[in-house]
């Protein structure tokens, strides 16, 4: 068997610096979990959710990172930041192998509009190898509602599929579902990290290949460790869940040639009636309130 783990890290953050605050709880998590392999962070838990904190990569607060993760030999995705590329800017997570070396970062491909203002969207995705252990691809939060990120990096290899969030809104309770659905539909491991306190909900969330959900954090600070089986992944892609749908088989096999993908997403007449991507607006005029 082919066992990897992971720690994720729902921690109790504010829109300030929480880097030492950050390096504090990894130190922790080793200390009394000796055996976990990587540690998985939330999205934006550095500075919190202002761009007015984005920071150039390479730069000070990723070579911050990369230093715990050489010092505790741990694989280390330190949630996202927002990172500034010229006159744009970026939500990015970087991915650092135990040598302290950054080996990809992903920025975001679907930012939160119309709220994540002033965010560029990303448009490359992003998996990575662990040496004779597997394939892993990321995704940040709002990606998750867009069933073709995870189709992608499963199609890609990805066995299992961190996704860095900060969701601190009334609809937490369907990206709990959302997160199981991607998980069996994706036939991988799905970890879902939130961020708890002034930032987040909390309710991080791991689920199998098979759709179990592994562990639902509740609404403070937890450490999540958790011990994967990369050959469980095969075996239900092998033989499908509990023995039934193999999905990933049946989407390879598949003859249909899907309209949006080759047509354009962009080229529906039904989606363009919809309007612009834009706040909604109040239902009653002033004259009516």
């Amino acid at each position: 068997m082919r066992h990897f783990s992971i720690a994720g890290l729902q921690l109790q953050l504010s829109s300030q610096n929480n880097l030492e605050l950050i390096k504090q709880e990894i130190e922790k998590t080793k200390a009394t979990f000796p055996w976990v392999d990587m540690v998985v962070l939330a999205e934006l838990n550095a500075f919190g959710p202002s761009t007015a904190n984005a920071t150039e990569l390479p730069g000070e607060t990723e070579q911050f990172f990369c230093e715990i993760a050489r010092t505790h030999n741990i694989w280390l995705i330190p949630g996202s930041l927002f990172e500034r590329d010229g006159d744009k800017t970026y939500n990015t997570a970087p991915v650092i192998n135990p040598a302290g070396e950054v080996v990809s970062r992903y920025r975001k491909m679907f930012p939160f509009y119309p709220y994540e203002k002033g965010v560029e969207a990303g448009d490359q995705f992003t998996v990575f190898d662990v040496p004779d252990v597997g394939r892993f691809g990321i995704s940040i939060c709002y990606d998750q509602w867009f069933p073709e990120t995870t189709r992608t990096l499963a199609w890609m290899g990805a066995e299992v599929i961190l996704c860095p969030t900060m969701t601190n809104t009334i609809d937490r309770d369907i990206e709990l579902a959302i997160a199981r659905t991607n998980a069996v539909v994706g036939q991988c491991y799905f970890f879902n990290i939130n961020v708890a306190g002034d930032l987040g909900k909390g309710q991080s969330i791991v689920v199998g290949p098979d759709g179990n959900v592994i562990y639902q954090a509740d609404n403070g600070r937890e450490i999540i460790p958790i011990e994967v089986d990369m050959d469980h992944v095969r075996r239900v892609r092998d033989r499908g869940l509990h023995g039934l749908g193999q999905t990933l088989k049946s989407f390879r096999d598949s003859k249909v040639k899907f309209p949006p993908y080759i047509e354009g997403h962009d080229k529906s007449a039904v989606l363009a009636r919809l309007g612009d991507l834009a706040l909604p607006t109040a239902t009653l005029k002033k004259s009516q309130r």
